[in-house]
């Protein structure tokens, strides 16, 4: 089964190929570039290098969110339509469960991290049993400080994963002590071949119903909202 891969979360933009125990290519960048104009030729290339045609593919598969808003809606749109246009399945998986899977090798908990501004995050906690990832707090927004104080009530280390965890690392060293532990920034990127693996297994999504899993309001809607409140 050969799947593609995408994500577009973040900063990163990694694409993958991966044909049942192989991956057959793999493309990431971490740069503060426009997505949308470099998304679609990254793929067209990756699959002309890989000697992969389109009617090849047998699924697609993308991270979902949380992440950029502009970023997320980029990735999960043009997933949506290739996965229409070739009539193939479409899996949507977390950016963060993505992302944790970078740490599966640590004994511990793990915590992928995405800034979400503010002193806010995009987090969640995940354990890996050897075989697959288990979510053990579900992916959400938080203030930085509660998350941290639900952080320390819970009986063991915890990797602290992500290319933002070095925006936080100061404040996440202070309040759990031994507890924290930094991954190396080698495995900041998420992975585009580790979200192939992930969905290959997951079921697929109906594509007139699936969107992007934000986790809050777009900064633009929030204040429209409060304001119309007020003036109600």
């Amino acid at each position: 089964m050969k799947i593609l891969a995408i994500d577009t979360s973040t900063y990163v933009m990694g694409i993958a190929l991966t044909d049942q125990q192989n991956v057959i290519g793999e493309y990431i960048t971490n740069i503060k570039k426009n997505h949308s104009v470099r998304l679609m030729p990254a793929i067209e290339q990756v699959m002309i290098d890989c000697d992969i045609s389109p009617n090849m593919l047998d699924k697609i598969v993308v991270a979902k969110g949380p992440g950029s808003y502009t970023g997320v809606r980029i990735g999960v749109s043009i997933a949506k339509t290739l996965a229409w246009s070739l009539q193939v399945p479409l899996v949507g998986v977390s950016s963060l469960e993505q992302l944790a899977w970078n740490g599966r090798g640590f004994n511990g908990y793990i915590c992928p991290v995405m800034d979400a501004r503010r002193e806010q995050l995009f987090t969640g906690l995940y354990q890996y049993n050897g075989q697959s990832m288990t979510s053990v707090m579900k992916d959400q927004n938080v203030p930085l400080e509660d998350w941290l104080a639900q952080l320390k009530d819970i009986d063991g280390n915890v990797l602290f994963i992500g290319n933002d965890v070095p925006i936080h690392r100061g404040k996440m060293a202070e309040v759990l002590g031994d507890q924290a532990v930094f991954s190396s920034f080698l495995d900041g990127n998420p992975r585009p071949a580790l979200l192939a693996h992930i969905g290959s297994t997951k079921e697929a999504e109906d594509l007139h119903t699936f969107v992007p899993s934000y986790l809050r309001l777009a900064e633009a809607e929030a204040n429209w909202l409060a304001s119309n409140e007020k003036s109600h």
